[in-house]
């Protein structure tokens, strides 16, 4: 089993599923409207930017948060069959808390 370790400020997100229950019970799977995912779980984070200075600015972002990112910013990934976000650090938006 492999693990996927993001480099610079870039993150490793889980989408987060969402299924809509209809008034009459009928429930429609977040893959019912094919649109690009905007929300997941952080599993795994990078060491941070590397400022001009040579310092590492810390990340803003932990595992386990639940963020927020721009919708066509995430690179998709698949590793052992999973999918994955990549995204950078800059491109969330919030963390939901």
């Amino acid at each position: 089993m492999s693990t996927v370790r993001p480099l610079s400020d870039r993150l490793i997100v889980k989408t987060l599923t969402k299924e809509e229950v209809t008034s009459s019970g009928i429930i429609l799977p977040d893959t019912a409207d094919k649109e690009r995912p905007e929300q997941g779980e952080v599993i795994a984070i990078g060491p941070g930017r590397v400022l001009d200075n040579g310092s590492v600015a810390p990340m803003h972002v932990k595992v386990g948060d639940k963020v927020v990112f721009k919708k066509y910013a995430p690179d998709e990934v698949k590793v052992d069959g999973k999918e994955y976000l990549v995204i950078s650090e800059s491109d969330v938006l919030a963390i939901i808390e």
